[in-house]
C-alpha cells in the first residue's frame, strides 16, 4: 500500500512543480502604425493565469544595448526569478512584457524616422494592456530595465509619470554631460538617435531625453508620484552617471533608492538586482 502511495507521489510531483511556473511566449509581433517595422515582444504570463478569471499588474521589463526582447528571459533568468518570488510569497503575480528596443535607446530619434517612444507609449502600452488581463491603470504598471534600458526606464518614467507607479533602473546607461562631451563615446552611440553632437556642451534634444535633465524640467509632484529604485555596481563602468543621478534627486528632494552593492555590468549582477527590484515594486502593486 505505501509502495504503491510513494510511486504515485514521485509520478504526481513533477506535474505539480511544473505547474508553479509561469508560461512565457518569446518573439511575438505587434504591427505599428507609427514605425516601418514590426515590434517584437517576449511576455511571462503567471501560472495561474491560464485558470484564473483576474486581472494582474504589469512590469515592462526593457534590455540593454544590442541585446533584445529575449535577453532577460535568456540571460536574466526573469522567468524563474518572478516564478520563485511569487511562489515565495515575495511578489504577487505580475505579467512581465519584454519588448525590443532594438538600439533605440527608447526615445524618438531626432529626425524621426524612428518614433520609439511615441510607439510604445501611445500603440504598444494600449494593445498590450488589450491583449492581456491587465489592470490598465497607474498603480498597476510599472517599468524597469538594464544599461541602456535602465535609462530608458527612468526617461519614460519621467516623461510620462502619470502612467507608472515605478521605476527601477539597474545599471542605468546614464551619462553626465562631462562624459559625453569628453569623448567619443557619443558619435558611437548616440549620433543617430540625438544628432550631431553640439561643439559646445550638449544639445537641447540630448537635455531633453536625459534623466539628470529631466530632474530639472519635469514637475516635481509628478516625479515624487513614481517610486524609483536606482541600482548600480561598485565596479560598474556607468557609477558616475547613477551616483550624479543619486546626488541630484537628492538635492532635489525626490525620494527614491539607491543601491551599490558589490559587482560590475553583468548578468550575475541584474539577475539578482531583478529580484530585490520586483520587491520594491511590488509593494506599489500591493495595499
Amino acid at each position: 500500500m505505501y509502495k504503491h502511495f510513494f510511486i504515485c507521489l514521485l509520478i504526481v510531483l513533477p506535474f505539480s512543480l511544473l505547474a508553479q511556473n509561469g508560461k512565457v511566449m518569446e518573439s511575438l509581433e505587434f504591427e505599428s502604425k507609427l514605425v516601418s517595422y514590426p515590434v517584437k515582444y517576449s511576455v511571462y504570463l503567471p501560472a495561474d493565469y491560464e485558470t484564473s478569471n483576474r486581472s494582474y499588474p504589469v512590469l515592462y521589463l526593457l534590455h540593454g544595448y544590442s541585446d533584445d526582447e529575449t535577453g532577460w528571459i535568456q540571460f536574466g533568468e526573469a522567468n524563474t526569478i518572478a516564478d520563485k518570488g511569487i511562489a515565495n510569497g515575495d511578489f504577487p503575480p505580475c505579467i512581465i512584457i519584454m519588448p525590443d528596443g532594438k538600439v533605440s535607446w527608447y526615445v524618438n530619434s531626432f529626425d524621426g524616422k524612428d518614433p520609439w517612444e511615441d510607439m510604445f507609449i501611445k500603440e504598444f502600452i494600449p494593445a498590450m494592456e488589450k491583449q492581456y488581463r491587465i489592470r490598465a491603470k497607474k498603480e498597476f504598471r510599472a517599468i524597469a530595465g538594464l544599461s541602456m534600458g535602465g535609462n530608458g526606464a527612468l526617461l519614460l518614467s519621467m516623461h510620462h509619470p502619470e502612467l507608472f507607479t515605478a521605476c527601477v533602473a539597474l545599471s542605468a546607461g546614464t551619462f553626465t554631460d562631462e562624459e559625453i562631451s569628453g569623448n567619443g563615446r557619443y558619435d558611437h552611440y548616440f549620433k543617430d538617435i540625438y544628432g550631431k553632437k553640439a561643439e559646445t556642451g550638449v544639445s537641447d534634444y540630448w537635455k531633453a531625453n536625459s534623466p539628470i535633465h529631466l530632474l530639472d524640467s519635469v514637475e516635481k509632484d509628478k516625479l515624487k508620484s513614481v517610486r524609483f529604485y536606482i541600482d548600480c555596481g561598485d565596479d560598474d563602468f556607468l557609477y558616475k552617471g547613477n551616483s550624479a543621478l543619486h546626488v541630484k534627486m537628492r538635492d532635489l528632494g525626490i525620494p527614491h533608492e539607491y543601491r551599490v552593492r558589490n559587482g560590475s555590468h553583468s548578468w550575475e549582477y541584474w539577475r539578482t538586482g531583478l529580484f530585490d527590484g520586483l520587491k520594491y515594486i511590488s509593494s506599489s502593486f500591493r495595499r
